[in-house]
């Protein structure tokens, strides 16, 4: 009788997990959480110096492009001496 107790005990804990909306929003809070470590924001829209860097849920994880100076050719030229 106790290990028929026991077990069915077990079963109904097992059973009785966490509920599909609680893992969601478990879920949607640890990917907010992700995209503030890679400095980003959870917003409706990108703009366009912004890249999606996955979904936080419903809405885009913006995260701000790295900026990289224009390379500037210099044009050198040589004065020719006589």
């Amino acid at each position: 009788m106790k290990i028929l107790c026991i077990f069915l005990t077990f079963i109904f804990t097992v059973s009785c997990g966490p509920s599909v909306p609680q893992k969601n929003t478990r879920e949607v809070a640890e990917r907010k959480r992700e995209c503030q470590l890679v400095r980003g924001a959870c917003k409706p829209e990108c703009n366009s110096w912004e890249y999606v860097y996955y979904y936080c849920g419903v809405n885009p994880c913006c995260v701000v492009r790295e900026y990289k100076k224009p390379i500037i050719n210099k044009i050198t030229t040589k004065l020719h001496q006589k």
